[in-house]
């Protein structure tokens, strides 16, 4: 026979004390309201004070599409920073590209660099709980002759504080920076650094490197087809083929927005049966006039 589990001195502290919000039984109701009066000043739920005003600024700060990041702070201490300060004097190119896309590539690793934790583009469908994943990034390329990868992305990245591969991302964002060359400080430049320190599961990196169908299931060329809805019999077969590929294989999937933005999604397709099981603020935004 299992003992008896003994109740702790604070765990019988606690069955004794009455919850405020829960009324005792039996009371008419104008006992209960009077109950109720008298319990009002030990609410502090009720209570207001400044610091539902500040999360009130900051989520507005948040989505407000005027919002500047402190690109200084961000960078202070890293050796992005005398890059920073380069660019501000004016004397170094920023390339044919929009600066925004270069200064997204590098806060991202600095924030991340600063506080660690994970930072993925809006434009990802989570599939599962990150848990267990640390200090990884995922393939995105695979050279199709010796079927190794050949490049990472920058779009999803779970990192430590400071750890020592994001000091080499950000010592290479700044000693190599050309805005003339589009991913070449972004996704090519995690991998050029990867790639020449042959970082892996070793010390000091201790870095994971996820296959392809971790993140990127679908590549850009492909992600459109998953919009679509099936019309034939092998069509429908090959939604059902990636939807449970997804489900068994990815932890996320990447819409690459740039290329999908302006699409329809499709009732049946890959893209509404995922948001339907997945995605909890956006199911039915596909397009319900189209039947199967």
């Amino acid at each position: 026979m299992l003992p008896l589990k003994q109740e702790t001195n604070e765990e019988k502290e606690d069955s004794e004390t009455p919850d405020p919000l829960i009324p005792p039984p039996d009371l008419t109701i104008q006992k209960r309201i009077e109950w109720f009066r008298g319990k009002v000043p030990e609410l502090d739920v009720l209570k207001s004070d400044d610091s539902g005003q500040k999360f009130h600024g900051r989520v507005l700060e948040f989505f407000d599409k005027n919002f500047t990041p402190d690109v200084p702070f961000v960078v202070k201490n890293t050796p992005a920073e005398a890059w920073l300060e380069e660019l501000k004097s004016g004397n170094k190119d920023p390339g044919k590209f929009p600066l925004y896309n270069n200064l997204s590539n590098l806060i991202r690793l600095a924030i991340l660099y600063r506080y660690g934790g994970v930072y993925l583009d809006t434009d990802f469908i989570v599939m599962r709980n990150f848990t267990g994943l640390r200090n990884a990034v995922g393939v995105q390329v695979i050279d199709r002759k010796t079927q190794n990868w050949s490049s990472v992305n920058n779009a999803l990245m779970i990192f430590d504080i400071a750890h020592p591969i994001l000091v080499e991302f950000l010592t290479e964002f700044a000693t190599t920076f050309d805005g003339n060359i589009w991913g070449h400080n972004g996704p090519n430049m995690l991998s050029r650094v990867i790639q020449r320190l042959n970082v892996g599961d070793t010390a000091p990196y201790n870095i994971t490197i996820l296959p392809i169908k971790a993140f990127y299931l679908a590549g850009w060329l492909q992600i459109p087809e998953l919009y679509k809805k099936p019309t034939t019999e092998q069509e429908s077969k090959r939604v059902e083929d990636t939807v449970a590929e997804l489900n068994r294989e990815s932890y996320a999937l990447h819409l690459w927005n740039r290329l999908t933005r302006d699409l329809v999604i499709e009732e049946g397709s890959v893209i509404q049966r995922t948001i339907a099981s997945r995605c909890f603020i956006c199911r039915d935004t596909y397009n319900s006039s189209i039947t199967i």
